[in-house]
């Protein structure tokens, strides 16, 4: 699978990057067995939605799964809702499938101030996380991981053809980080903090915190830090990191691009 950094910055756009949103590309096989690319989008943050028009037709994808219902995360949704309902042309045939956690689709009516019924509902079908209870977007497995923020967020392991992804989503050290990282091929984690600046519990990692749980969880391959807010120096995310971690480490970047 191919994963794709469409936005990167943490909490709020940045000058240089939307906020969180990748893409997930994998071959597969529609319902008549013919091949198909399925494309599964991990969070559509605010800003998120120009950028991703910029690879694919944001209509095409096939999933969008929600980290959680913070803007940085979410937000974009409401462009997707206006892009399905106005735009010209034939209408998709059926509803995006949309994950999240409980409460995500009357906070998306919300959002866009529609009344929870109607709300969304013509143009995504929601579906709410069971914490580590897996669920197949066409040939992707899917695993949230309830992880420690201030809201209900949950960390996603995505695997295909053996390749494995974890996105940690936003979150603090965890125990759940362990099962949600072991054995990654890529592990995209949230660097959000700065050692020695940033001290709140329970809402973020720093670069050395998200590489201590790559070594703590074993197996990971490749560590990339991502949700870099605008106000950090990410280089000083990356050597705080790289003081914890010897295996190949990068920082996201609008545009990058990971083959598993």
């Amino acid at each position: 699978m191919r994963l794709s950094v469409v936005g990167c910055s943490g909490s709020l756009p940045g000058p240089d990057s939307p906020a969180s949103c990748y893409l997930l590309e994998a071959p597969g096989v529609d319902e008549q067995g013919r091949p198909r690319t399925w494309r599964v989008v991990l969070d559509l943050g605010n800003g998120s939605l120009g950028a991703l028009q910029r690879l694919v037709d944001p209509a095409s994808v096939d999933a969008v799964l929600l980290s959680h219902l913070h803007p940085d995360h979410c937000l974009d949704l409401c462009g997707l809702y206006v892009l399905l309902r106005h735009r010209p042309g034939p209408p998709r045939p059926d509803r995006i499938p949309v994950w999240g956690p409980a409460g995500t689709a009357d906070r998306m009516a919300r959002a866009y101030d529609l009344e929870p019924a109607p709300g969304m509902h013509a143009e995504f079908a929601f579906e709410t996380y069971v914490d580590r209870e897996p669920f197949a977007v066409g040939p992707f497995s899917i695993t949230p991981v309830r992880v420690e923020h201030p809201v209900e967020t949950y960390g996603l392991r995505v695997e295909h053809q053996g390749a494995v992804l974890a996105y940690t989503g936003d979150t603090d050290t965890c125990a759940a980080l362990t099962p949600l990282c072991q054995g990654a091929d890529l592990m995209l984690a949230d660097s959000s903090f700065v050692d020695g600046r940033d001290h709140d519990a329970g809402i973020h990692l720093s670069g050395r915190r998200a590489a201590q749980t790559a070594v703590d969880a074993g197996g990971v391959r490749r560590l990339v830090l991502t949700h870099l807010p605008p106000w950090n120096d990410p280089q000083v995310c990356l050597e705080q990191a790289r003081a914890v971690w010897e295996g190949p480490l990068d920082l996201a970047g609008p545009g990058s691009t990971y083959d598993l």
